[in-house]
C-alpha cells in the first residue's frame, strides 16, 4: 500500500482539507491525521469572483495565475502540516468552472443551455493550482487532473467519490446513499451487488453561503440560525424546483453557479434574509428528495459541511423516507472524507485503475484518468 496525502478544496471555498491514509486504490488501510487550513478572506473573495468570470477567462489571465499560485501555496502548507511521510499526494485543485458537454447541448439546465463565450463545445472542467510546483515544494509525486479525461470522453467529470464510498461501505446494509453537501450536493447510491449510481442532486451550501454573505456579511449560516428564524416560501421553492435539471436522470453534474438564472427568476430576492435562507435550505433538501434512484436506500449518510447545519439536517429528515445520519454514525470522519477520497483516487491514478464509471459520470466504460507530476 502507498502512503498518500489527499487534498481537497471544494466549491464552498472554505480552504484546504488534507488527510493521510494508506491505500492501493482498492483497499483502505490506516486512516491517519487530517486537518483544514482555511483560506484567508481575500483569497476566498477573489475565488468567488473568479467563479463569475471563469467562462470568459483564459488560463494565462493574470487573475487566474495569481489565484492559482496562492491556492498552490495553501496546499503546500497543508502537506507540510501533516506530520507523516508520504509516497504520493492527491491534488484536486480549486474548481472555478464545471461545464461538461451534456450540460451544454440542449439539456436546458439553468445557465447551461448554450456554451458561454469562449467555451469549447465539448465541455470543460477547470481546476486551478500547479501540481508541478506542489511536487517541487514537497518533494513528493503528485497525482492531479482527475476530471478532464472523463469530460473529454463525454462523461460528466463528477462525482468522482463513488468508488471511494463503495470501498468504505463494504459492511453496510445496502442499498445505502452517501450524500455530500458542499457548495454543490451529490449522492452515491450503492446497491446490494455493489452497483453504483451517482449524480449531483442540486444546490449545496453555495447559494446559501452567497445569500448569507450578501445579507449579513458572514461567510456561512452558523448553526443554521438564520434559516431556522425564517419561513419557507413555498411559491419560490416551487419555481426553483421547476428547473429542468431535476427532470434529467443520473448521471448528471453541476457547476456551483448553475442555478443562478433560476434563482434570479424565482423571486427569492424579495424575501427577508431569514425567509430566503429557510427557502434555500428547503431547496437543498427537496432537490435530494426528487433525485431518481434505482431503489429507496435503507439509510442516508451525510458528509460535507452541510451536515454541520442543523437546519439542513432537519430539512433532509423531513423529506426523506429513511434515517438520515451524519457519516460519523458509521465511524467515518465527515471533515476528512473528501480529502481521503482524493488520496484514494491518487493511488488509483498511479495504478492505472478507473476513476469513473457509466453509472457515476455517464462515461461509456470504466475510465482511468489523471496525471502524475514528479518532484
Amino acid at each position: 500500500m502507498l502512503r498518500v496525502i489527499g487534498l481537497m478544496s471544494g466549491t464552498s471555498l472554505d480552504g484546504v482539507d488534507a488527510a493521510w491514509l494508506e491505500t492501493d486504490g482498492e483497499r483502505i488501510g490506516e486512516l491517519g491525521p487530517r486537518l483544514t487550513i482555511p483560506y484567508d478572506d481575500r483569497l476566498r473573495s477573489d475565488l468567488r469572483r473568479l467563479l463569475d468570470l471563469a467562462p470568459t477567462l483564459a488560463a494565462d489571465d493574470r487573475r487566474v495565475k495569481t489565484a492559482a499560485a496562492r491556492v498552490t501555496e495553501y496546499h503546500a502548507r497543508a502537506v507540510g502540516a501533516i506530520d507523516r511521510p508520504a509516497d504520493l499526494i492527491g491534488f484536486h485543485g480549486q474548481t472555478i468552472l464545471h461545464r461538461p458537454a451534456r450540460g451544454q447541448v440542449g439539456q436546458g439546465q439553468s445557465g447551461r443551455g448554450q456554451p458561454e463565450r469562449g467555451q469549447p463545445e465539448r465541455g470543460r472542467t477547470w481546476q486551478i493550482g500547479d501540481a508541478t510546483v506542489l511536487a517541487w515544494r514537497t518533494g513528493v509525486r503528485v497525482a492531479w487532473d482527475f476530471r478532464s479525461a472523463d469530460v473529454a470522453a463525454g462523461g460528466e467529470g463528477a462525482p468522482l467519490a463513488p468508488v471511494f464510498h463503495a470501498a468504505l461501505a463494504g459492511g453496510l446494509r445496502r442499498p445505502v446513499a452517501v450524500l455530500n453537501i458542499g457548495g454543490v450536493a451529490n449522492v452515491t447510491w450503492i446497491g446490494p451487488g455493489g452497483s453504483l449510481l451517482a449524480c449531483d442532486t442540486g444546490p449545496g451550501n453555495g447559494p446559501l453561503d452567497d445569500w448569507v454573505a450578501r445579507h449579513t456579511g458572514a461567510a456561512f449560516d452558523a448553526d443554521g440560525a438564520l434559516a431556522q428564524a425564517g419561513v419557507v416560501d413555498q411559491a419560490v421553492l416551487s419555481r426553483l424546483l421547476d428547473d429542468p435539471y431535476f427532470a434529467d436522470s443520473a448521471p448528471k453534474s453541476l457547476d456551483r453557479l448553475d442555478f443562478a438564472r433560476t434563482l434570479a427568476a424565482s423571486g427569492i430576492a424579495t424575501l427577508s434574509p431569514p425567509d430566503g435562507a429557510a427557502t434555500l435550505v428547503a431547496f437543498i433538501a427537496a432537490a435530494v428528495a426528487v433525485t431518481k434512484l434505482p431503489d429507496p436506500p435503507h439509510r442516508w449518510l451525510v458528509g460535507g459541511g452541510g451536515r454541520h447545519n442543523p437546519a439542513i439536517m432537519q430539512a433532509l429528515r423531513s423529506v426523506l423516507d429513511a434515517p438520515v445520519d451524519p457519516v460519523e454514525a458509521v465511524g467515518w470522519d465527515g471533515d476528512a472524507l473528501e480529502a481521503q477520497c482524493f488520496g484514494f483516487l491518487a493511488a488509483r491514478v498511479a495504478a492505472g485503475l478507473p476513476l469513473s464509471f457509466p453509472g457515476t459520470t455517464g462515461v461509456s466504460r470504466p475510465l482511468p484518468g489523471g496525471q502524475i507530476a514528479e518532484p
